[in-house]
């Protein structure tokens, strides 16, 4: 149950990084307001998930999900560049991300 705490707040760092973005530097209300609201949630289950597991492989895990997620999303939504090394890369963070939480053990 800890480990689907950190990868639905790995998921909700995407959407503030996302939002981050839409924000305009918080000059845009509702993505601001969504930023708030994602990044609360993020951290909150990151917080509650840490109560059982490890430290590092959670953030690790956590930053993850949360880096592949938004360079995807970019990639696909939001006209940032594709290139194989960016996919390769993405690829490599994503099996780094499976293979920390393969290893991270529960108290």
């Amino acid at each position: 149950m800890a480990w689907l705490l950190v990868i639905v707040a790995g998921l909700l760092e995407t959407g503030f990084a996302v939002c981050l973005k839409l924000s305009h530097g918080f000059t845009r209300l509702w993505p601001t307001v969504a930023f708030c609201i994602f990044a609360l949630g993020s951290f909150g289950l990151l917080t509650l998930a840490l109560r059982k597991l490890d430290v590092g492989p959670a953030y690790a895990v956590w930053t993850g999900i949360g880096a592949a997620g938004t360079a995807i999303y970019g990639m696909i939504f939001l006209g940032d560049v594709v290139s194989t090394l960016k996919i390769v890369s993405i690829s490599l963070v994503i099996i780094g991300v499976v293979g920390l939480q393969l290893s991270g053990s529960a108290h």
